[in-house]
């Protein structure tokens, strides 16, 4: 199959249905017209920072990926520039046209525009073609970034009490608080006593 090269441009207001079909992986889980009003949003704040842009990729007139483009630094600690090129993503119908490729390099052109030494980018842990792609393109993983729900962190950070009530556990340290006590050579009382 011949590649149709792909034509990109600036996401615009009209575009959030194509984007919520795109990236709806990654947008919060909540209805579908909560997710277009994210996007809608997403789109006009873009817009209105000269920091951020999203791209948008099309293929014979239809959409068929899209990447958030922002030029920010490395980390908070870190200040080096960098263009920050999240969520490129492509329809499962638009795959392996170069469409992917297409959005890396609006990042990349940007980063040149700008005087910006990095690309950066996301992809989902599991995605393994998604992170292929991005090594192939001489993208390194460079940290893992983790999430959970935060009562779930909040659980596992609070010390859980100890259960009075569980006299095996309390016979087992007790033991061991005897062991730790006793000097070398003397038996312990339930050992047996020599003469």
């Amino acid at each position: 199959m011949a590649r149709t090269p792909a034509v990109l441009r600036e996401a615009a207001a009209d575009d959030a249905e194509a984007l919520v079909e795109i990236w709806g992986g990654v947008l919060r889980r909540v209805d579908h017209e909560q997710q277009l009003a994210d996007v809608r949003r997403i789109v006009a704040d873009a817009a209105e920072d000269p920091g951020s842009r999203i791209v948008v990729a099309e293929c014979e007139g239809a959409v068929a990926g899209a990447a958030y483009l922002r030029i920010t630094t490395m980390t908070p600690i870190n200040l080096e520039p960098v263009v920050l090129t999240l969520s490129p993503h492509v329809l499962p119908d638009h795959r392996r046209r170069g469409v992917g490729r297409a959005l890396m390099d609006a990042g990349v052109a940007w980063a040149e525009e700008n005087g910006i030494a990095h690309v950066a980018t996301a992809a989902v842990s599991g995605a393994r073609d998604a992170n292929r792609f991005m090594a192939r393109l001489a993208l390194a993983p460079q940290a893992l970034l983790r999430v959970a729900p935060t009562s779930a962190v909040r659980a596992k950070l609070t010390p859980q009490p100890v259960r009075r009530g569980n006299r095996q556990v309390s016979q087992v340290l007790a033991a061991r608080r005897s062991q730790r006590q006793r000097p070398s050579g003397i038996p312990s009382r339930s050992g047996p006593v020599l003469g």
